[in-house]
């Protein structure tokens, strides 16, 4: 298999899965609990979603590991479990896919506000982000992917601790944006062009955007694209969601969001898959129109 960074430099889309929160909780996780417990208690769950990505079309499927980050390991008392979570995590995938797609190790954001504007050190939060890719790295990935950032100053310092820690490893990073009346803005203010730059500085491979809205995603790509010199990634959600009976509905079917695709490759992207809501019902149809591809 050729490697993930030849892949997505030689101009062919790379497709990525979906959700997983959104497949835990179908199958039964609790609002609040930690999605990176299922590994340590039923990791065949892992396998078994894994197992439906890939036979969707999926090429890089996610590790389970978006919050095993210390600060949020330690709400639920996991902290000290962090190497075991990631090693269930992506033996899981792997279990799956074998080697026929390559293995991304998600690394989510601390939940916390850094100093001064809040109380997470950043020294303590670099630390958590190396801790975190070195588990992953040790653990066989492919490569990491540091994803839903909104606080650029977090989103450097994730990058740059799995720089360190994983220095073989490609590294994905994308981050959370908003359309709003002046542009596209993450809630912390970082517009796409400056997280280009920033993030490639770092040391990113390939930068782009998750989350949020799929309508906005292809401006989000285009700027991202005018700013900088990295491919670029982007992982929509299924729309955005409603509150139906306490549930959360998204808006978005696989066939409206498959429609969007042509417009994503327009804007020059690199990568595409799905997050909150998408399934592999979602990949199925994103597949089918990159497959019709001359």
């Amino acid at each position: 298999m050729e490697s993930f960074l030849d892949r997505i430099r030689s101009g062919r889309v790379v497709l990525g899965d979906g959700a997983w929160g959104t497949m835990l909780m179908a199958r039964g996780l609790a609002t609040g609990d930690a999605p990176e417990r299922v590994g340590l208690e039923r990791p065949e769950l892992l396998t078994e979603i894994a197992c439906l990505y890939l036979e969707a079309g999926a090429e890089v499927v996610t590790t389970n590991t978006f919050g095993a980050n210390p600060a949020r390991l330690h709400l639920h008392g996991l902290e000290e479990r962090l190497e075991e979570i990631c090693r269930v995590a992506v033996a899981a995938v792997r279990k799956a896919t074998g080697e026929r797609a390559w293995v991304s190790g998600s690394m989510g954001p601390t939940g916390k506000l850094l100093a001064p504007l809040g109380d997470l050190d950043p020294s303590a939060a670099r630390d958590g982000f190396a801790r975190q890719a070195a588990a992953l790295a040790a653990a066989g990935v492919d490569l990491l992917c540091v994803e839903t950032m909104t606080d650029l100053a977090e989103a450097e310092l994730a990058v740059r601790a799995a720089r360190a820690a994983a220095p073989s490893l490609p590294i994905v990073a994308t981050m959370s944006f908003e359309a709003t009346k002046r542009g596209y803005f993450t809630v912390m203010g970082a517009t796409p062009a400056k997280a280009a730059g920033r993030l490639a500085a770092a040391g990113a491979n390939v930068v782009g955007a998750n989350c949020g809205d799929g309508a906005a995603m292809a401006g989000i790509a285009r700027e991202l694209r005018a700013n900088g010199p990295l491919p670029v990634a982007v992982r929509p959600n299924a729309g955005l969601p409603a509150l139906v009976d306490g549930a959360l509905e998204w808006p978005e079917s696989p066939e409206v969001m498959a429609a969007r695709v042509p417009e994503l490759l327009a804007a020059g992207v690199a990568l595409v898959g799905g997050c909150c809501g998408t399934t592999p019902e979602h990949v199925r149809a994103l597949h089918a129109i990159l497959a019709a591809r001359p």
